[in-house]
């Protein structure tokens, strides 16, 4: 019987340029294995397979999915194992701390031809320089869309009452949590809830939520409180010793979208788009911010400034978008120059080992 696969990101492209969250779910690995080598020497297919050999076996899996390429990934963490292996390329790159010991460096490029390579350089170079600069433009268009966004969250910001958003969030933490405490220290783990693609935004929700039994959907606009509410969801969980796993925005990290605290069975999200869901099944639960704490009448009053502001926002995340489909491009012709240079039964046999490897720390 196959184990559990969990798919979330732990790095994206936003308003804040890359940001990466590794180092919070890597952290108490007893391996890993940094994979490097440049674009197309098989990494994610790498990943992949021996991901899914493991899965195969029984035990569940983390898939850390690739924000720049939509069929990628940039690292897997067999959890019952405490073994990952990771992309450690840039812009992920992963510092050691204790090097041969727990982490190795993994070379792709002993299977490439250096030579063949050598005779693209030219290409190489201008393939990398357009994609930094492409990669530049989108993060200039998220920080611009950023700036937009303050203006739309003040409308409302202005319009609630502090004192119900409070009384809101007492309420809800009370009813999560019944005054019950572990006596242990947190697990605290800092993820995605979604990311901005090449293809657009996508987001892993119903993965990450098929196993929890009870979900809030918050709804609600920008600047009603959904984030805040969510940080002292997540505070008052750590504090009382729950393990809670804290999905960060996308688009603007400094922001939470997600809060699931598996051991008390929930999970509560900002459930507005671009992650948009709608209850299901008969535990679900809605959670509408603007109806509880916003003056009523805020969407009609503003209604001209709003379209306003939100149809500049939108074109501004379009803009950023073709721009990540720009560097997807790019990079799909700088790996076709890489995939032609190598061995692919050296990439093979290099994925054997850190299987052989894997497998001597499950006998153990």
């Amino acid at each position: 019987m196959n184990g559990k696969v969990l798919n979330y990101y732990a790095g994206g492209n936003t308003a804040r340029g890359f940001y990466s969250l590794y180092e919070s779910n890597l952290e108490g690995m007893d391996r890993l294995f940094i994979l490097k080598g440049g674009p197309g020497t098989g990494k994610s297919s790498l990943m992949k397979h021996i991901g899914a050999e493991w899965n195969r076996k029984g035990y569940d899996v983390q898939y850390l999915h690739c924000s720049s390429d939509n069929n990628s990934i940039d690292g897997v963490i067999i959890e019952q194992l405490k073994v990952a292996i990771v992309d450690g390329t840039a812009p992920h790159v992963i510092e050691p701390k204790c090097p041969g010991a727990v982490e190795e460096y993994v070379n792709l490029g002993a299977a490439w031809d250096s030579a063949q390579l050598a005779d693209q350089k030219d290409k190489i170079i201008q393939y990398t320089e357009r994609i930094s600069a492409a990669f530049q433009q989108a993060y200039d268009c998220f920080a611009q869309a950023l700036h937009i966004h303050d203006d739309w969250e003040k409308i409302y910001i202005k319009n609630m009452d502090f004192s119900k958003a409070n009384a809101l969030t007492e309420q809800l933490l009370h009813q999560l949590f019944r005054n019950q405490t572990l006596d242990k220290k947190a697990d605290v783990r800092h993820r995605f809830l979604g990311a901005a693609t090449p293809k657009g935004a996508v987001d892993f929700v119903p993965n990450l939520t098929e196993d929890v039994a009870k979900r809030y959907f918050i709804k609600g606009r920008p600047g009603s409180g959904k984030s805040t509410m969510l940080k002292k969801i997540a505070a008052c969980a750590e504090q009382n010793g729950f393990d809670v796993e804290v999905y960060h925005c996308g688009f603007d990290p400094n922001s939470l979208d997600m809060v699931i605290v598996r051991e008390l069975g929930f999970a509560i999200f900002d459930s507005t788009a671009p992650h948009e869901y709608f209850p299901e099944r008969e535990s679900d639960e809605i959670i509408d911010m603007y109806e509880t704490i916003v003056t009523p009448g805020t969407d009609e009053k503003y209604a001209e400034q709003l379209a306003d502001v939100s149809g500049q926002y939108a074109s501004k995340m379009k803009e950023a978008i073709s721009y990540l489909a720009g560097v997807k491009s790019l990079r799909d012709e700088l790996e076709a120059i890489y995939i032609e240079a190598m061995n692919f039964e050296m990439v093979d046999k290099i994925r054997d080992d850190i299987q052989h490897q894997i497998e001597q720390l499950a006998e153990k």
